[in-house]
């Protein structure tokens, strides 16, 4: 090995072990989200952001120009609804999107070039040609991450907010045809139950209605803050209780019932689905097995009689 050679072997290894004690560092970490009566929360970003979010400060000035305004503003309140507030702010996010390609996909063009150059030696006949396209789609990945990785996010805290809500519901209906008032039935819900993501939005709207916010004003904030669909329909009906002088009791049977309809005809969509969504995997994984086992004999004897 030359000199040359030692010493870039000699410098990949120190880059290595600087970035290991970073990442150990970081990831050892253990992040928290505060809840509205002071508990805090563990809850953590993928280790692929984590490790860029620290630097994410460094855009700060790029991605604070009016361009961005609005997907900031769109990126900030989908982290909120996600349960992420507190812990990664718009501006970061959109850094971060700027980052991970950046850094992650630089990484990987220069992983598969240096494989590249291993598996096809300049001699030979054969070139890698599609390494750009590795190179392309490994950077796309890389960009499409961090917004797959929210959505994602999203889309389970509103699906645990959907299942927790009809028990909620039923719970609340029983405590307020019993006599109690509706935030004393919120608060007993809120203590007795397990904290999920339904009972921190409770808790933070009953937190809200305890400092001077009216409840109707409390109601539309949660609305605005969660987006998941039947806490919105809920909400609403609520706000319209209120504005009407519709008793409580009511209205929460009725959107007991309503519920529990909908969950039904979820329920139905998904069952009808379930056919059309089961005939990939059975023409990619058990007909050509049975083709294979049906038509081998039969191919078999064809070529010995062909030859």
């Amino acid at each position: 090995m030359t000199l040359y050679g030692a010493l870039l072997a000699a410098l990949w290894a120190a880059t290595a072990a600087l970035f290991a004690a970073y990442a150990a560092l970081v990831l050892r970490e253990v992040t928290y989200v505060t809840l509205a009566d002071g508990r805090r929360e563990a809850r953590s970003i993928p280790a692929f952001l984590r490790l860029l979010l620290p630097f994410a400060g460094n855009l700060d000035k790029f991605v604070s120009k009016p361009f961005f305004a609005d997907e900031i503003a769109a990126r900030e309140k989908m982290l909120v609804a996600a349960g992420f507030e507190g812990l990664l702010t718009g501006k970061e996010f959109v850094a971060l999107r700027f980052l991970v390609p950046a850094v992650y996909g630089s990484a990987w063009c220069i992983v598969s070039a240096a494989a590249a150059a291993t598996l096809f030696s300049p001699d030979s006949d054969v070139s890698p040609g599609g390494l750009p396209a590795v190179c392309i789609l490994g950077v796309a990945a890389a960009y499409l991450f961090p917004s797959a990785w929210l959505r994602g996010a999203l889309k389970k805290r509103h699906l645990s907010i959907m299942k927790a809500l009809p028990f909620v519901l039923d719970l609340l209906t029983l405590s307020v045809e019993a006599g109690m008032d509706f935030i004393s039935a919120l608060q007993r819900n809120c203590s007795t139950r397990k904290l999920d993501p339904l009972n921190e939005e409770l808790l933070r709207m009953t937190k809200e209605i305890q400092i001077g916010v009216s409840r109707k004003e409390a109601l539309k904030t949660m609305a605005e803050r969660c987006g998941q669909s039947d806490l919105k329909n809920l909400a609403f009906a609520l706000v319209q209780a209120d504005e009407l002088g519709v008793a409580i009791g009511s209205i929460l049977r009725i959107q007991s019932d309503q519920l529990r309809q909908r969950r039904f005809d979820r329920a139905e969509k998904l069952a009808a689905e379930a056919p059309v969504k089961m005939l990939g995997p059975l023409m990619l994984c058990i007909f050509p097995a049975v083709f294979i086992v049906l038509l081998g004999p039969v191919l078999s004897q064809a070529l010995k009689d062909m030859f």
